[in-house]
């Protein structure tokens, strides 16, 4: 009654048609998405798999398994590595900016704007052609370099969609640190600017602390959309060459719809899907324990 009294009733009238969203389209997928992993079916004929857990011990037995999760780990530490630490650099450049950031923030978020087909048709085709006349290739021309194969190259393969990757997707994360730097109080610089801090010990001793909590934040977001990547491989190599850009997302879209026997195996490409999310699940989870005090701090 005092729950009642108190406006309860109104609460979880106004959060009725949020949770009935949420079931339909979120959380009742992911219950059925169990179901499915414990079934063999294509939508067509189902039957229960048996034994139930038979479709995670067929994802673990495929050798392709092993290469599409060494591949991924691969991208994602290549992304860390470069696309982390870019959008930070160039958001602290652009706000020292003090004429036009207004067009340079336009142009930082231009690629995000680009539908990411278009982005990788568009890299694939100019910047990536393996012939003289490709965007890169002709760059290297000028220092009398060869041209390179770029994604046909089981060794520039993987490095060559991360570079598209990063391009696409920088932008947001600019935007995201430009409004955090913002909120960071110019007094601050100007006080490490009395003890003679130079530009560098103000963005180490200043801005990084400032925006903890905002590099947490999108460390682990990077992370796990680099662990779901699938367009880049897709569409520029189909995972080769050799295999070399295999991804997890991608075997699971050959499990559903690329299956060696021409049909499909929606079971195991579940199963694959949901060892992904308990891998990120875990991740972020331990993720967020060990820099809980750090981030508060």
């Amino acid at each position: 009654m005092t729950w009642v009294r108190r406006g309860g009733l109104a609460n979880l009238l106004f959060l009725l048609p949020l949770l009935l969203i949420f079931g339909i389209f979120s959380w009742w997928p992911i219950i059925d998405s169990f179901v499915i992993s414990l079934q063999h079916t294509n939508f067509v004929v189902t039957t229960w798999a048996n034994p139930f857990w038979s479709n995670f011990t067929f994802v673990f037995n495929d050798p392709t398994f092993a290469i599409a999760v060494r591949n991924t780990a691969y991208f994602a530490g290549l992304a860390l590595v470069l696309g982390y630490p870019v959008p930070l650099v160039l958001a602290v450049i652009m706000s020292e900016v003090k004429r036009a950031k207004g067009l340079f923030s336009v142009l930082a978020y231009l690629p995000v704007v680009i539908p990411p087909v278009v982005s990788v048709l568009l890299w694939k085709s100019s910047f990536y052609d393996a012939s003289a006349t490709g965007v890169f290739n002709t760059i290297l021309g000028w220092f009398h370099i060869p041209p390179q194969p770029w994604i046909q190259d089981p060794l520039t393969a993987m490095p060559s969609l991360v570079l598209e990757a990063t391009w696409a997707a920088a932008g947001g994360t600019i935007i995201i640190y430009l409004a955090a730097l913002t909120n960071v109080a110019p007094e601050l610089y100007d006080a490490a600017e009395v003890d003679g801090a130079g530009i560098w010990k103000k963005i180490w001793h200043v801005t990084l602390p400032q925006l903890r909590g905002i590099l947490l934040i999108t460390f682990i977001l990077q992370i796990i959309g680099t662990a779901q990547v699938f367009l880049e491989p897709y569409l520029f190599t189909k995972g080769g060459p050799v295999q070399a850009t295999e991804t997890v997302l991608l075997l699971v879209y050959q499990y559903a719809f690329q299956s060696s026997d021409g049909g499909s195996n929606l079971g195991a490409a579940t199963a694959l899907s949901l060892m992904l999310a308990a891998c990120l699940a875990i991740l972020s989870a331990i993720y967020f324990r060990a820099t809980r005090g750090w981030s508060q701090n």
